[in-house]
């Protein structure tokens, strides 16, 4: 029932800037607040004007049309926008109402940005005890509430050449979905210390996650501009995201699930010229605060090469690399990512990826046949995937997304099941609104070694599901 009223209340705070009164524009300080914060949904809703100006670049032309699709520009982890791409966020609801105010007028003259969204799903599946590996609707059948975001930031301007800059990011997360992005020594007693025998995941049904915090600086003269990143980040590589409104479908593939999620460190993006980037950086170990007993100093190194008429994309990396024993999630990561664009509106991403743990305590030689992690001795375990996605623009408003997986856990080390997995999902985003998107998909998945499914119960599942991104 508090899922219940979480969502109800979620869906009043949508709707409410909608049936205000329709009198005020945002940028009228003789309004309040409230008229305010509904006068920019209304001015949202317009249509964009299409003699705007584009904003000074340093860049490859943007690849990909956004709207409809989560973003503009070909992947790149460690920066929030390839070096010489100019800040492409709109001007929020929350900002243009706060903007009359002494604290939004200081946030506006310093270039620092606050919005966030609101998150949630519900689903259907053939499972009725847990939908994991499927992730984030991990329980079946219900109405969830996923992510409730406020972010704070300010990027660097990495447009211009001519003087150093600076930036900061915070994220605050609330809702369901902390259960994936906890990092060890960062509140994890509320996931780690509270074992719920009988749920679908372990810890506090929800939870708060201050999911990345960092600063930021540009240095414009190494090489074509160099950011360093000091702090908690997002793990570079992959397709998907955590953040709701990042992704291309409501669920995350297999590979995405079990793999790293947020390092914290020091990372440096250096771009060599339009074509070619690189980085390199050294953080604590995967998800795990370096102040934490668990944590190991790893080295991450990546590339990433444009083509020129802007149609490829390559990404290899190497995203964990130390010479320790396995640790809390300390893992070595060999990934390489694979953008193709056919036309404006159709483009596909490949990933694929290689992980293992060094002498990890039961999984050496001896074990029990089919019982993962029953050997009397350790050892490696390793696992690997690949998954694709074929992205399709109907319209400025309509996307299309038909993603197809293959996983190799072949241990059971980061599943729980040793086994291979399949998955194949269709999903569209359809956007009401600049401020509201709908995504519903369906998914088929399966386990071809053992069960895997409804807690071991199921070599299959099959799940419907459909969230809604309020954006404020």
């Amino acid at each position: 029932m508090r899922t219940t009223r979480y969502v109800f209340a979620a869906a009043l705070l949508a709707l409410a800037p909608f049936t205000r009164a329709m009198a005020a524009d945002s940028d009228d300080c003789s309004q309040g607040f409230a008229s305010r914060f509904a006068a920019a949904y209304r001015e949202d809703a317009r249509p964009a004007d299409p003699d705007a100006a584009a904003p000074a670049r340093r860049a490859m032309p943007s690849p990909l049309p956004s709207p409809p699709f989560p973003s503009a520009e070909w992947q790149l982890g460690g920066v929030a926008y390839p070096i010489g791409v100019p800040n492409l966020n709109t001007r929020y609801p929350l900002e243009k109402a706060l903007a009359c105010n002494r604290f939004g007028k200081w946030m506006t003259d310093n270039r620092i940005e606050i919005y966030g969204w609101l998150n949630a799903s519900a689903n259907a599946s053939t499972s009725s005890r847990s939908n994991y590996p499927l992730s984030y609707a991990t329980r079946p059948n219900r109405v969830e509430f996923n992510q409730a975001l406020l972010r704070i930031e300010r990027l660097p301007d990495t447009v211009q050449t001519d003087h150093v800059d600076w930036g900061f990011h915070l994220d605050n997360l609330y809702g369901y979905d902390y259960h994936y992005t906890t990092m060890k020594g960062v509140f994890s007693n509320q996931l780690l210390n509270h074992p719920r025998a009988g749920q679908a995941l372990n810890g506090k049904t929800y939870g708060y996650d201050p999911m990345l915090f960092y600063g930021e600086i540009y240095l414009p003269h190494v090489a074509e501009g160099m950011v360093v990143r000091v702090g908690r980040y997002l793990s570079l590589p992959d397709i998907e995201a955590q953040f709701s409104p990042n992704n291309y479908l409501v669920t995350h593939s297999v590979l995405y699930t079990v793999d790293p999620y947020t390092q914290m460190g020091v990372m440096t993006t250096t771009r060599l010229n339009a074509q070619w980037t690189l980085q390199v950086g050294i953080n604590g170990g995967n998800d795990t605060a370096v102040w934490n007993h668990s944590s190991r100093p790893t080295l991450q190194a990546c590339v990433r090469w444009v083509s020129k008429d802007n149609n490829d994309m390559l990404y290899p990396c190497v995203n964990s690399f130390n010479t320790s024993d396995y640790n809390y999630n300390n893992v070595q990561m060999y990934v390489t990512t694979w953008g193709h664009r056919f036309t404006d509106n159709v483009h596909i991403l490949t990933e694929a990826y290689y992980m293992y743990g060094r002498n990890i305590p039961g999984f050496g030689p001896g074990g029990e046949p089919g019982v993962v992690a029953s050997s009397p001795l350790p050892g490696k375990a390793g696992e690997y995937g690949i998954v694709n996605y074929l992205n399709i623009a109907l319209n400025p408003l309509n996307m299309i997304s038909i993603r197809n997986e293959w996983y190799n856990d072949q241990k059971g080390q980061r599943t729980g099941y040793a086994t291979r997995y399949t998955t194949h999902t269709v999903g569209l985003t359809h956007w009401v609104s600049p401020d509201l998107e709908i995504r519903p998909e369906v998914r088929v998945e399966k386990s071809y070694d053992m069960p895997a499914y409804d807690r071991g119960r199921k070599d299959y599942q099959a799940s419907l599901i459909v969230d809604a991104i309020w954006h404020y």
